[in-house]
């Protein structure tokens, strides 16, 4: 008999040579129908797979993560198979799953496919799944590996089994296609009901540019064709919230090839609402009692080798400044915390003086390859909402509590109400991969994990995910589309205090090293707005909002009334103009919805008369006439109902 230990800790025995399947059967039925995939002491296994010595089983459906990974990675043989049938002389290489979906890297030969050859690559793809033939696995020496594939005449696997070790070479089988695959399928391709070959793109062999140019064909699949509608309409909602094309039309931001690649320029509208930002935590971080401090651009190279970022960004990024001074080099600054270090290292400490919280927005720069960069989310200049506090370990559980609560008003304020906390921890049987005391380690770990508990956070812990220098908290954020992202983050660091020395005298008179907590609810100012245009389209909150109102004058007759409430509007703080030109009303209405003003504010004889706008909100709805006064309380009283004042 053997023992298999399942999520929940519960601890089952089956004779040895059971299945997957048969373990979910005892489990339940409807279990058994549904799951997909499993993983078997770490190892990705299929459902049929025997097991025969103890461990801990795992199971997934279409449901989960791992599920979906065996689905897409299944799929791609499929693709595979489909385009060898349809392309005889076609040679493949890798295909692998991806976030969403899979690909599949082809040398077509003299064959070019585009994509009006999508829907006939799908329809094979079908009709091979409906086939419903299953995935073996099997164990090939590597002599029979490489005979295999030079009778095929694919230079490509060829190459991939030469640098693998003979006995750990297994090719999967299902119906009369094989492929080089190390494992993790489902049951059988009956499960793939509904397939779409999104895109193509060239993609050098091995990444390298110096390989041949491959065709890298796309795709996604589906349980369901229902799925598949879902996910192509998710897709077009998507495209029209894409933040590049939003903050065009919002004039918010623009690039500049002269400028450089990944270097955004903003526009007035999006520097100011990066000030608004701004000024939001500035003051929420006052009153948490953060000091702010401004650092500069670039540091003396020896600065971040001490850190160690030299080490981690330097041969990837911008090259190092050299000036007049034989032998000096600066570095376009990579992280501020090296900066911040050096302020706290100006000034001896004593532990009454602790915690000290220094914050800046910095702006840091990193040199990402071009085929990398994407509009605001990756660029090579950006602003971080950067603090550091430095404290002692018994002041970490407290400093870490109010951290969260910084990170959840600045969610709750900007409408990310859908979230997931990440504790990751230290791997305890690999202790000699980080530094610092078991001592400081268990508070730090203890620090987070009560913190969490306490603010009543959906969380998931994932041991051996720590930094070397610490724990950490980051926060996976769904936005409105569904998709993840990976906003805030809390990490506490031992590495930097021992790396510059840091001290402060404590209450035996002898002198400690602080802990340090990296923190930073926004990430970068520029990925965030990227990420909160996505969220919002474009309708952000109306406190940030760069305008607030439009007044649309009927005729140029009432030019001074419009001025009047104007003025009105401005000594209740609304950011609001007035559009005068020349133009049809049916026209600047159509303009103000499409640049998502909150309210328009039409004005005519009437308002003139009874002193009065009429006010029409973004979407269509009709408030109807109503007082300048009336309507700033409106105003105001939306604007409070999303942005509370922090608490301490």
């Amino acid at each position: 008999m053997i023992k298999i230990t399942l999520p929940d800790g519960s601890i089952k025995e089956f004779e040895s040579g059971t299945t997957v399947l048969e373990v979910a059967k005892s489990i339940s039925e409807g279990l058994a129908r549904n799951v997909i995939s499993a993983s078997f002491n770490g190892t990705t296994v299929e459902t049929k797979t025997s097991l025969s010595q103890d461990g801990s089983l795992i199971l997934y459906t279409w449901k989960d993560d791992q599920g979906k990974k065996a689905f897409w990675h299944s799929s791609a043989h499929v693709l595979a198979q489909a385009i060898q049938k349809l392309y005889p002389g076609a040679k493949l290489t890798i295909g692998p799953a991806i976030d969403n979906g899979f690909y599949y890297d082809v040398d077509f030969g003299e064959d070019k496919i585009s994509d009006n050859d999508f829907k006939k690559i799908e329809d094979k793809m079908l009709e091979i799944s409906r086939g419903k033939h299953e995935f073996s696995m099997r164990d090939v020496s590597k002599d029979d590996a490489l005979a295999f594939y030079k009778k095929e005449d694919n230079p490509f696997k060829v190459e991939l089994i030469e640098n693998l070790t003979d006995g750990d070479i297994t090719f999967c089988d299902h119906d009369s296609f094989t492929d080089l695959c190390r494992g993790g399928h489902i049951p059988n391709t009956g499960i793939i009901k509904a397939v779409k070959v999104m895109s193509v793109a060239g993609a050098y062999w091995r990444g390298d540019e110096n390989n041949p140019q491959l065709t890298r064909v796309y795709g996604i699949s589906f349980p369901k064709q229902k799925e598949l509608k879902e996910y192509l309409e998710l897709l077009e909602e998507a495209k029209k919230r894409d933040h590049r094309k939003l903050g065009r039309e919002l004039q918010l931001f623009t690039f500049s090839q002269k400028v450089g690649q990944g270097l955004p320029l903003w526009l007035p509208k999006g520097a100011a609402l990066r000030e608004r930002l701004e000024d939001f935590l500035k003051k929420a971080q006052k009153k948490a009692g953060y000091e702010m401090v401004v650092t500069p651009h670039i540091g003396q190279k020896e600065l971040y080798e001490t850190s160690g970022h030299y080490a981690k960004y330097g041969e990837d990024s911008f090259q190092p400044i050299k000036t007049p001074h034989e032998g000096e080099e600066f570095l376009l600054k990579p992280m501020n915390c090296p900066h911040h270090c050096e302020i706290y290292n100006a000034s001896p400490w004593s532990y009454k003086d602790l915690p000290k919280r220094f914050a800046e927005f910095g702006t840091v720069y990193r040199y990402e390859q071009s085929g990398e960069l994407h509009g605001l989310t990756r660029v090579r200049g950006f602003t971080q909402d950067d603090a550091h506090i430095f404290c002692t370990p018994d002041q970490l559980d407290e400093e870490f509590k109010k951290v969260i609560d910084l990170v959840l008003y600045v969610f709750g304020s900007l409408g990310f109400e859908n979230f997931t906390a990440q504790v990751s921890l230290r791997d305890p049987e690999n202790k000699e991969k980080y530094i610092g005391s078991d001592e400081n380690w268990e508070k730090a770990e203890k620090a987070i994990l009560n913190a969490t508990q306490e603010k009543e956070l959906n969380y998931v812990v994932e041991t051996g995910e720590a930094a070397f220098y610490g724990p950490k908290l980051d926060f996976m954020v769904k936005d409105a589309l569904g998709r993840s992202w990976q906003l805030g983050t809390i990490q506490v660091d031992y590495n930097l205090p021992e790396r510059f020395e840091l001290t402060y005298k404590g209450s035996d008179n002898e002198l400690h090293r602080p802990v340090m907590i990296h923190r930073a609810p926004f990430g970068s100012m520029e990925r965030f707005i990227a990420i909160l245009l996505e969220h919002t389209g474009g309708n952000f909150p109306l406190w940030l909002m760069p305008e607030q109102a439009i007044i649309l004058s009927l005729s140029e007759k009432y030019e001074k009334y419009t001025e009047k409430v104007l003025n009105l509007l401005e000594n209740n703080e609304i950011r609001a103009r007035i559009d005068d030109r020349s133009e049809t009303m049916g026209k600047k209405i159509r303009e103000a919805e499409m640049n998502k003003l909150p309210f328009m504010l039409i004005v005519g004889e009437q308002e003139e008369k009874d002193g009065t706008v009429s006010v029409r909100k973004h979407g269509g709805e009709d408030l109807g006439a109503m007082s300048v006064e009336k309507f700033a309380e409106i105003i105001k009283g939306e604007i409070a109902s999303t942005l509370k004042t922090f608490e301490v």
